[in-house]
């Protein structure tokens, strides 16, 4: 077997394990904000709390076998259910393909999911789940062990950007910066380093601002936004393409 076949084989079970994980963070997005257990109660349907079945449960087929339709009830379902697990499987396969088949890659595929259900729930609600921030803090932990001689580049990553936003905490008495991404970027901080989570704060700042805009244009949305779906997206850009455009910058200007 050649290894042109070899990567397809492991980059499909890479796919599949993805969109697998994507189906619980459609649990956590739907539950997570009406603090219901994500571990231990059944999988039902939204509508009329019928349990499903394991042939209702596979990932992105049963949607599309039922008809994007509870099988009981024929209530429509929600194209987020196939959407978030077709993304996270795809993030999983970016995510290896450009950092390849390394733990570091598990490590950013567990944040990334993370990020994605963060996102999802600061979207709706604009609160950040603390749980979710912990997940990413005990990741960055196990970097920093990984990587133990230059642990002092994550324990300052996990005060950079998070101490500037308890200043604008502090300053705008809880108006201008949310408690949530200040703990969100202090647990990503030890996940990537004080230069990449400038480059995330930089990267999110930039998309939240022109993003908003037009949103408050187009859709008239309110001026308060939803910071973490931001930061997420420049979180994820850090992760995977922030040592190349540090170097970049670097060279560009210096």
């Amino acid at each position: 077997m050649n290894n042109i076949m070899i990567n397809l084989i492991l980059f499909l079970m890479v796919f599949l394990f993805g969109i697998t994980i994507g189906s619980f963070l459609n649990v956590c997005i739907y539950r997570i904000p009406r603090k219901e257990d994500i571990v231990l109660e059944r999988s039902h349907c939204m509508s009329c709390g019928n349990v499903l079945k394991w042939y209702e449960l596979i990932p992105v087929i049963s949607f599309l076998i039922q008809g994007g339709k509870c099988r009981s009830c024929k209530t429509k379902l929600s194209l987020q259910y196939p959407l978030i697990e077709l993304a996270n499987g795809l993030i999983y396969i970016w995510i290896f393909a450009v950092k390849g088949f390394e733990l570091e890659s598990v490590l950013f595929c567990a944040c990334a999911s993370t990020l994605i259900v963060i996102s999802m729930i600061d979207f709706r609600t604009y609160e950040i789940p603390f749980g979710c921030n912990l997940v990413i803090l005990a990741l960055g932990a196990v970097r920093l062990i990984l990587d133990l001689p230059h642990w002092y580049s994550y324990v300052i990553g996990f005060f950079t950007v998070s101490g500037i936003f308890m200043i604008i905490y502090w300053i705008t008495r809880g108006n201008g910066i949310g408690g949530g991404d200040i703990k969100l970027m202090a647990a990503a901080g030890l996940l990537l380093g004080w230069k990449e989570i400038l480059l995330a704060l930089v990267i999110g700042s930039v998309a939240g601002s022109v993003i908003h805009l037009i949103l408050m244009k187009v859709q008239k949305k309110d001026r308060v936004l939803a910071f973490g779906p931001y930061l997420a997206l420049g979180i994820f850009f850090a992760m995977l393409y922030g040592n190349a455009i540090i170097t970049w910058y670097l060279r560009l200007f210096f």
